[in-house]
């Protein structure tokens, strides 16, 4: 498996205000799948993303991803693992504003080892003849794009989407999800996708249900449907 968490534990508090974001969590994810995560407000999913993405630590337990143990990762070595091995995409794009579309993508791959080409990517994404815009002449969606080719511009061995459908409309968020699909397709990316819609797990090769810090459900998903067949 590609990704581990080994009863992975993550609490907040002392004593009565004590809480656990992560309860001696267990669960995997296979190399170049798209795993869907699903669970309600609380469940302790951006907490996963999180830990699955270096930005936080442990108390208790291990996660791998590829032939990472980030358990002992210190805070420069968890640096390092996300400027070469993650990409992230957000809700809420976190473009800066006064750079066009090439040069918030370029912001990247400029410090990457091995980036893929720009072009090669805009155009994958649908988005090569925006490349001179900035982000306030966009729509929704289509900043939703130039923020998923800043994640994958730097070939990253894991994609991480936390609820990147939430703020676009029906048509938006298909057109997002197709490319997300064309990218895992393309680049063979390891992709979890968070989410409180349980119409996108249709398109997962793995569904993980989490409740109260624990998956209790891990599955791969035997009716996987291409994007364009989902039902939003």
């Amino acid at each position: 498996m590609f990704i581990s968490l080994r009863n992975a534990t993550k609490k907040y508090g002392e004593r009565e205000s004590l809480v656990y974001a992560l309860d001696h969590m267990n669960l995997e994810i296979g190399k170049g799948e798209i795993c869907v995560i699903i669970g309600p407000s609380g469940s302790g999913k951006s907490t996963l993303l999180n830990m699955l993405g270096g930005l936080d630590h442990l108390d208790e337990g291990e996660i791998i991803v590829g032939d990472r143990n980030l358990s002992g990762y210190k805070n420069n070595m968890l640096t390092d693992y996300r400027k070469e091995d993650v990409g992230f995409v957000f809700q809420f794009y976190n473009l800066i504003p006064d750079l066009t579309v090439s040069e918030n993508i370029e912001v990247v791959s400029d410090i990457s080892e091995a980036p893929l080409d720009i072009d090669e990517v805009l155009e994958a994404l649908g988005m090569l003849e925006f490349r001179h815009r900035f982000p306030r002449e966009l729509s929704g969606g289509q900043q939703q794009r130039a923020a998923i080719a800043r994640a994958i511009i730097k070939h990253p061995k894991l994609l991480l989407c936390d609820e990147l459908t939430g703020a676009l409309d029906t048509k938006s968020s298909q057109t997002v999800l197709e490319f997300i699909e064309k990218i895992n397709k393309l680049y063979r990316t390891t992709t979890v996708i968070i989410t409180h819609n349980e119409a996108i797990a249709q398109m997962a090769d793995r569904v993980i249900y989490i409740k109260d810090g624990k998956a209790w459900k891990n599955e791969m998903n035997a009716g996987k449907k291409p994007v364009s067949e989902l039902a939003f």
